[in-house]
Order: structure tokens, then C-alpha cells, then sequence
């Protein structure tokens, strides 16, 4: 009776880890879709904020230079003329 007795713990065991492990694969499985879906929208979000700092670049090239700086733009030199400041 005692062989049985080691054959039906080792049996039990078995079982036991076929199920752990089955669990550990479902897990992974999850785990591996939310890294893609987290890599995705990490990619998205670094493709908008590239496209965020281009429009920012774009106004900043826009802005007018400093007060008392020789790079006026035109359009302040047209105010003055006129006599409107």
C-alpha cells in the first residue's frame, strides 16, 4: 500500500503543476497582449508628440524677434509707419 500511497501524491502533484502551469501560460498569454497594446500606444503617443513639437517649432518660428532686436518683421515695421503704436 505505501508504493500506491507515493504513486497517488506524485499523481496529485502532477496534477497540481499541470494546472499551475496552464494558469502561468493564460497569464503570460495576457500579459504579452497588454505589452503590445502598451507598445502601441507608447509609439502612437511618441508619433503625436513629435508632431506636437513641429507645430510648436513652426509658431515659435512664427513669433516675432525680441523687443529692441534689429530682426523686426515687416508687419511691425508697417504699425510704426503709420503712426498707430
Amino acid at each position: 500500500m505505501p508504493d500506491s500511497l507515493q504513486i497517488d501524491q506524485i499523481a496529485e502533484r502532477v496534477e497540481r503543476l499541470l494546472v499551475r502551469y496552464e494558469e502561468l501560460m493564460r497569464t503570460n498569454t495576457l500579459l504579452n497582449q497588454q505589452t503590445d497594446a502598451l507598445t502601441q500606444e507608447r509609439d502612437s503617443l511618441k508619433s503625436r508628440l513629435g508632431a506636437a513639437r513641429a507645430r510648436v517649432d513652426a509658431l515659435l518660428e512664427r513669433l516675432p524677434g525680441e523687443p529692441g532686436t534689429s530682426s523686426v518683421k515687416p508687419a511691425f515695421k508697417t504699425v510704426s509707419s503709420r503712426g498707430d503704436a
